[in-house]
């Protein structure tokens, strides 16, 4: 009998990783299936809301049963996807729904580095006498995940990964004006996750994401539970399911200055967190209060950080081309934002105003009175009004106006503690930001952690992978005791 030549484990490595290296190539190099037709199985996308769930509730038996090491090299693919198509992927974007800004679209999908993934799940172990308790975080199966047009695919990848972390996996429910580009980027995450990891559909969305579409998504008895970021319309129709639902809602975050704030960083922060994206965040800043004897430097110092100001006249045809009246007139409370401008750049809402900006300018901004439109409404476009109040107290009583009790976001800028603690206890947000852009309570410049679904009438938060789990105990009486 003839002996096979022995062969070493470090040449059979090499010949892996050329083998490897060789599929790569002609996975990156073949053509994406278009997303406008029924693609195969693997790729995600269902010509039925019933396929979908079902491929997914399939995945998700063996997600569930991945070690985290495996679940975290999904979320790694993920990643490295957003980061390595980000402008495609940003550009794909920017072109299908023609809001916000292509430099910031791209550096929301490298922002994916800063969600929350699998070392946020943890065991925690109660004893005494009578024995021992172990509490873990269980899946709840296959979710369902609304995505709204202003973050199509950065909202779909920080939810899958907290999603796929806790051992779930989800049908998706894109935007119909984001459609494309989220199909896109959910075809090579599963073609690269069934390519390294065997397992297909982990993610999956249907071919026409519709009104019809989402409902059945909402009562499928597959879907375990609900997630919906955007309108609050999505929301309610979710909650009308008799599921559990994790609901982003509205924001209108007031920005408060006081006397003892440092103006320039003030001016800084209040540009970089409502220019970002042409202010499409729920969390930007949408409207300043500024206590009088400061607001004719704190304008000062918003010029030289580089926004435009604009006068009455223009600001009043702005309003005009910004938004519509019942009836009309021109209160706030009859007033609606068109779509118009929404998202769009400083340029474009320049011309509405009847005025020219230098290029390269990211925010205007202009003196408006409290109860203006632009002040009252989320109204996501790179404009700012800037409301003149007595002191600080009339800035926090308007700034928790102005907000609704939405429970959202809201900022300060300011040098006193004691103030800065009294304005988040009277706003009860979700989030509150002291002397830092609205981006830093993302993680983004800031402490925080990133998630584009912040859940805030159901009050979960900034989601994580915990959000998406099930606290579950097990119980074994008068046994393994130490001590």
């Amino acid at each position: 009998m003839q002996t096979q030549p022995q062969v070493s484990p470090q040449v059979i490595q090499e010949i892996a990783k050329e083998v490897v290296a060789r599929l790569r190539v002609q996975f990156e190099s073949a053509p994406v299936p278009a997303p406008s037709r029924p693609s195969a199985a693997r790729d995600g996308i269902f010509a039925t809301v019933d396929e979908a769930v079902n491929a997914a509730w399939e995945a998700q038996k063996k997600i569930a049963a991945m070690p985290l090491e495996d679940r975290k090299r999904i979320i790694d693919i993920i990643c490295r996807i957003c980061n390595d198509r980000r402008d495609e992927l940003g550009r794909m974007e920017l072109e299908e729904t023609r809001v916000g800004r292509l430099d910031h679209k791209i550096l929301k999908l490298t922002n994916m580095r800063f969600v929350l993934g699998v070392d946020s799940l943890h065991t925690e172990a109660r004893s005494n006498s009578t024995g021992v308790c172990i509490i873990e975080h269980a899946p709840w199966g296959v979710i369902g995940m609304m995505l709204p047009v202003t973050h199509s695919v950065p909202t779909m990848a920080s939810n899958a990964i907290n999603v796929v972390a806790a051992g779930n996996t989800a049908v998706f429910g894109p935007h119909p004006s984001g459609k494309r580009v989220a199909q896109y980027a959910l075809q090579l995450w599963n073609r690269e996750i069934e390519r390294e990891l065997g397992v297909a559909n982990v993610f999956t969305t249907t071919v026409e994401p519709t009104i019809e579409a989402a409902e059945q998504i909402f009562h499928h008895p597959r879907v375990a539970l609900l997630c919906c970021t955007g309108g609050a319309a999505v929301a309610r129709a979710a909650a009308m399911s008799g599921k559990r639902v994790i609901a982003g809602g509205p924001g209108n975050p007031p920005v408060v200055v006081d006397e003892t704030a440092d103006l320039d960083r003030a001016a800084r922060c209040i540009i970089d967190g409502a220019a970002f994206d042409n202010n499409l965040l729920c969390i930007g800043e949408k409207e300043v209060f500024v206590v009088a004897s400061v607001a004719d430097a704190f304008i000062a110092a918003m010029k030289r950080a580089g926004a435009a100001q604009l006068d009455a006249a223009a600001i009043d045809r702005l309003t005009k081309a910004a938004f519509t009246f019942e009836g009309g007139g021109g209160g706030c409370a009859r007033a609606h934002v068109k779509k118009d401008l929404v998202g769009k750049d400083v340029a474009v809402l320049a011309q509405a105003a009847g005025v020219s900006v230098p290029a390269g300018t990211n925010l205007l901004f202009g003196e408006t009175d409290e109860n203006h439109a632009f002040v009252q409404e989320e109204q996501m476009m790179p404009f700012v009004p800037v409301v003149r109040v007595k002191d600080v107290d009339a800035a926090i009583a308007a700034a928790v106006r102005a907000e609704h009790a939405y429970g959202h976001t809201a900022i300060i800028h300011s040098n006193n503690l004691e103030t800065a603690t009294r304005m988040a206890r009277v706003m009860n947000t979700t989030l509150f930001i002291h002397n830092a852009a609205s981006p830093a309570s993302l993680g983004v410049g800031g402490p925080g952690y990133f998630s584009h679904t912040i859940a805030t009438p159901t009050g979960e938060g900034i989601t994580t992978p915990l959000t998406f789990t099930r606290e579950r105990q097990m119980v074994v009486g008068n046994a393994l005791r130490i001590i």
